[in-house]
C-alpha cells in the first residue's frame, strides 16, 4: 500500500423514510437553499413535494435551479453559479441522480470563487478548496456521486468531459423508495456504471495482495449477484438496496486507497459523450469488454483473478464471455449500432474521441491513440 490520506466527510442516511429521519440536517442549515434538480421526474413521482414540505417545515427560503441534463454541461454549471451568487445562497440541496449531484457540487464550489473554475483547475492546476455546504437526495444509483468529491462535467466549448474537484456532500439520503420509478434502462445502466467503477479501480496498478483490490472485487461480485436478482424480479427491494450501497462503496474512495487506478474505459466513454448523446452506462457496456479483450494478455494475472472472483470462471476467456453475457442479459447494447443515440457514430467521430481522450498511464498496459482508435472501431 502506498502512502495516503483518507477521510469520510459524508453522513449517510440509508433507510426507509430517510428524509424524515434526516430532519435534523435540514434544521441545522442556514436560511437560503438552492434546490437543484433535473428535468421533472421528481415532480412526477412525488419526491419534490416531500422535499419542499420538509424545507418549509424547517423555515427555509428555497430558490430552484432545474433542468439539469444528463451529462451536465459547464454552461449549466455557470448558470447555477450565477444564481447562487445573486441570491446569496447558504446551502445547496441536490435531488436526483449522479448528473444532478455532480452539477450541484461544482456549483457549490464555483459560488465561492470569482475566478473561472475550469481555468483554475485544468490550466493553472489549482484545486479549489472552498465550497458552499451541500446535501444530496439520491433518486438513481450508479455514479457514486452521493459520497465523493468529484463532479463530472462536459465543457462543450473545449470538447472535453472531465471530473472537476469539488467537496463531497455533508449528508446524503439513500432511500430505495426514491428509485422505484426508474425505468429499466436507467436501472441497469446505473448498475453497470457501479460495476465499471469497481473494476476500473481493481485494474489499476497495485502491489501484492492489495486489500483495496480485494474490496473492489467484492463490490463487483456483489453487484453482479444483485443484477441477476433484479433480472429475475425488478421489484426485488433487497437487490435494489444492495446495489444502491454498492454504488456508494465503489466510488467513495475505499477501492482507491494506496494504489493506482485504471479508468481508461471511463475516459473513452466520456469523450464519446462529448460528441454524441451517449447514455453513460450503455457506453461503458460497449467499450469496457472491448478494452479488456485488447489488454487481456498484458493484464493476465488481474484478468484471471477477476474471472474467478467476480464471475466464478477458471479462465480469462470464460470470464470475458460471462461479462459479455451479463451485458446481454441486462439488455444493454453490445455495439455502437445498438446504442440509442441520435448521432451516427462513424469513423470521424471515433477519430475525434481517440484524439481527445486523456491517456491513463497507471494501468497494466498504456495505450497509444492508434490503439484507442482500434478498440473504439472494434465496438462498431
Amino acid at each position: 500500500m502506498r502512502d495516503f490520506y483518507f477521510s469520510y466527510p459524508t453522513r449517510i442516511y440509508f433507510m426507509d423514510d430517510a428524509l424524515t429521519k434526516a430532519k435534523k440536517e435540514f434544521e441545522g442549515i442556514k436560511k437560503r437553499v438552492l434546490l437543484v434538480y433535473g428535468q421533472g421526474s421528481i415532480k412526477r413521482n412525488g419526491i419534490y413535494e416531500k422535499v419542499m414540505a420538509i424545507l418549509k417545515e424547517c423555515d427555509k427560503e428555497v430558490i430552484e435551479f432545474k433542468d439539469v441534463m444528463p451529462n451536465p454541461t459547464y454552461a449549466k454549471v455557470l448558470e447555477g453559479i450565477k444564481i447562487a451568487k445573486e441570491n446569496k445562497i447558504d446551502f445547496i440541496l441536490a435531488v436526483g441522480g449522479g448528473s444532478v449531484i455532480d452539477c450541484a457540487k461544482v456549483i457549490a464550489t464555483g459560488a465561492c470563487y470569482e475566478e473561472d473554475l475550469w481555468e483554475m483547475e485544468f490550466n493553472k492546476k489549482i484545486n479549489p478548496q472552498r465550497s458552499l455546504p451541500l446535501g444530496a437526495i439520491l433518486t438513481a444509483a450508479g455514479t457514486g456521486s452521493e459520497m465523493n468529491d468529484i463532479g463530472v462535467i462536459t465543457n462543450e466549448a473545449v470538447g472535453i468531459k472531465k471530473g472537476m474537484k469539488a467537496k463531497a456532500p455533508l449528508f446524503s439520503i439513500l432511500d430505495v423508495g426514491y428509485t422505484l420509478s426508474l425505468k429499466r434502462r436507467q436501472l441497469f445502466s446505473g448498475a453497470f456504471d457501479t460495476l465499471s467503477h469497481s473494476l476500473e479501480c481493481y485494474f489499476g496498478n497495485s502491489d501484492r495482495d492489495c486489500v483495496s483490490d480485494d474490496i473492489a472485487l467484492a463490490i463487483a461480485k456483489n453487484c453482479v449477484m444483485n443484477i441477476y436478482h433484479l433480472l429475475n424480479d425488478e421489484n426485488d427491494l433487497i437487490a435494489r438496496r444492495n446495489l444502491m450501497w454498492d454504488s456508494a462503496m465503489a466510488e467513495n474512495g475505499l477501492t482507491k486507497i494506496g494504489k493506482d487506478l485504471d479508468f481508461m474505459t471511463h475516459k473513452m466513454e466520456h469523450q464519446l459523450a462529448v460528441y454524441t448523446d451517449c447514455n453513460h452506462g450503455e457506453g461503458l457496456a460497449i467499450i469496457q469488454p472491448a478494452y479488456y479483450e485488447y489488454i487481456k494478455d498484458k493484464a493476465s494475472q488481474k484478468m484471471l483473478k477477476m474471472s474467478k472472483v467476480v464471475f466464478d470462471k477458471n479462465t480469462v476467456d470464460e470470464g470475458l464471455k460471462a461479462f459479455r453475457k451479463l451485458i446481454k442479459d441486462m439488455g444493454l447494447p453490445a455495439s455502437f449500432k445498438e446504442l440509442r443515440s441520435r448521432a451516427t457514430i462513424d469513423d470521424e467521430i471515433l477519430e475525434k474521441v481517440a484524439s481527445s481522450v486523456s491517456i491513463v498511464t497507471t494501468v497494466p498496459y498504456v495505450l497509444n491513440r492508434e490503439e484507442i482508435l482500434e478498440i473504439l472501431k472494434s465496438c462498431r
